[in-house]
């Protein structure tokens, strides 16, 4: 039998509050969403976090979910998870979405300057998101195709010309 110091329960105890933490208002959250009567109920509630590489070899998080931690859901549009991959070396852009549930003729795309608004609604299956564009692109370039619940829109990108031009001497 091992004769621990009470200082080693402690620091265990401060270290499993302080992991809780986040997760104490969650009952309340769900118990308030449950009791309103404005609220429309749906499912499935989702929220998370996407780490990946970015070209530059630094992480990029991104935030996904239909449900934002601290704030009740009173809406029955859902934000897809979305990827945007740069493809250098084929010179192509494309936004991956996924969208289950809805079909080809559900989906609206628009390109409006620097961001590309996706909309679908099939009964109740409702997606919306707007992605910004960093990169930049030829807009006429632009493609979509959907198949099993996935979007791909893709873009050529715009190659960097130096702006002026060179003056040859005579």
């Amino acid at each position: 039998m091992h004769n621990y110091d009470m200082n080693e329960w402690d620091e265990f105890d401060q270290l499993f509050q302080k992991m809780m933490r986040p997760f104490k208002g969650l009952d309340k959250i769900w118990n308030d969403m449950k009791m309103s009567d404005d609220l429309q109920t749906f499912g499935p509630y989702y929220y998370g976090y996407s780490l990946t590489v970015g070209p530059d070899g630094k992480p990029v998080v991104k935030e996904y979910g239909n449900v934002k931690p601290g704030l009740s859901q009173k809406s029955e549009v859902r934000e897809p998870f979305v990827d945007v991959i740069v493809d250098e070396k084929e010179k192509v852009l494309k936004i991956v979405a996924e969208m289950p549930g809805v079909e080809k003729k559900d989906i609206k795309i628009e390109v409006v300057g620097r961001t590309v608004n996706l909309d679908a609604e099939n009964g109740d299956k409702k997606y919306h998101t707007k992605i910004p564009i960093k990169q930049k692109v030829d807009e006429d370039s632009v493609k979509a195709t959907y198949s099993n619940g996935i979007l791909e829109v893709k873009f050529q990108l715009k190659e960097d010309r130096p702006q002026g031009r060179t003056v040859t001497v005579e």
